[in-house]
C-alpha cells in the first residue's frame, strides 16, 4: 500500500485527525486526541506503527 492510500485509509475513519508533534517526517493519526497510528515519511517503506490492545 503506498503511503497516499494509507493516508486515505486512515482519514476516512470518523474523527481522525493528522499532524506532525514530533518533527516534520513522523505522520502521526489520531482519533480524539489519542494516537491510533504513526509513520516516517522518509522511510514508509519500513513500516508503520499502530496502537492496539495488549
Amino acid at each position: 500500500m503506498h503511503i497516499e492510500a494509507f493516508r486515505t485509509y486512515c482519514l476516512v475513519k470518523p474523527g481522525t485527525t493528522e499532524e506532525f508533534p514530533f518533527d516534520d517526517d513522523t505522520l502521526v493519526f489520531k482519533v480524539g486526541g489519542k494516537m491510533f497510528s504513526l509513520c516516517s515519511l522518509a522511510n514508509y517503506d519500513k513500516g508503520i506503527s499502530l496502537k492496539c490492545a495488549p
